[in-house]
């Protein structure tokens, strides 16, 4: 099963995703986290209405408000190597902040702090189906909804600046989510290939087989010190072949646009834009 966040005329909706129609699921609940919460992470057991056309969708961040957003760092052999480290024998686990999250086809802000330091990164996502804590390998997958993409934008310098990463991983919009989630029982995690293109050109080329920590043992990992809940996304890391690593470096600008495809999900596309002069406060 396949399910998407849309915004319809009344408002955020959640619809299952078949051939080239969306479906519209009978629920009142408008974002992922509290439809698993109420369904135990059993999305086939969802009744459907009334359809559109997929063509159509405005699409939103798949998970629009997720309690959490945990991420792998340094998870694939490669760009372990391109980076020249040494390969970690424990996952290198960080956290982006929930207000990153964007849809497909929505926008990445180019920092005016630092308009020549932003990159992409290209990962499988995995979406907590249900609440879970000290979850054994052998089980992780039964606490899985789906998996979807996420392209892990980072701000290279404001990363480097903290050992937590959180300021140059968090910046609003600098978590393209989607475009749709695919349900555990659809796809094996383990051997999907990963395509990472801007305007284009491949940049990222490989395949999940390469991760250091699959799925099954990042979840493991982390439940082991705290609970987590339907809806909290968990970035499984990178290929190489990111922008930093070139030589020179290839950083996103504005105009370009960013399209990440996996094997058995889809594409999440999305185009590069100068940040614009907001305040809030």
């Amino acid at each position: 099963m396949r399910i998407a966040r849309y915004q319809s005329s009344t408002g955020p909706r959640l619809a299952a995703v078949r051939g080239n129609q969306l479906i519209d699921l009978e629920t009142n609940h408008t974002d992922l986290p509290d439809l698993l919460a109420e369904h135990n992470g059993h999305l086939t057991e969802i009744p459907t209405s009334q359809t559109s056309a997929l063509s159509d969708a405005t699409f939103l961040p798949l998970v629009g408000s997720p309690p959490a957003i945990l991420a792998v760092g340094l998870n694939y052999r490669a760009h372990a190597e391109e980076g020249g480290r040494e390969v970690p024998t424990t996952p290198v686990v960080f956290t982006k902040h929930h207000n990153c999250v964007i849809g497909h086809h929505d926008f990445i802000h180019i920092p005016n702090v630092a308009p020549d330091r932003v990159d992409y990164e290209g990962e499988l996502a995995i979406v907590i189906g249900r609440r879970c804590r000290h979850v054994p390998v052998s089980q992780a997958k039964e606490v899985i909804a789906g998996f979807t993409i996420m392209n892990d934008v980072s701000v290279r310098d404001w990363q480097k600046a903290s050992p937590t990463m959180l300021m140059g991983k968090s910046w609003d919009t600098h978590g393209p989510i989607g475009p749709w989630l695919v349900s555990s029982d659809e796809l094996d995690p383990h051997a999907l290939r990963l395509t990472t293109r801007v305007n284009g050109e491949i940049r990222q080329d490989s395949n999940t087989n390469d991760l250091i920590f699959n799925c099954y043992e990042i979840i493991s990992h982390l439940s082991t010190a705290f609970t987590l809940e339907p809806g909290t996304v968990i970035a499984t890391g990178t290929p190489a072949g990111v922008g930093l690593y070139y030589d020179p470096p290839r950083m996103l600008a504005p105009g370009d646009e960013v399209s990440i495809t996996i094997e058995g999900i889809g594409t999440l596309a999305n185009t590069c834009v100068q940040e614009p002069d907001t305040q809030l406060f």
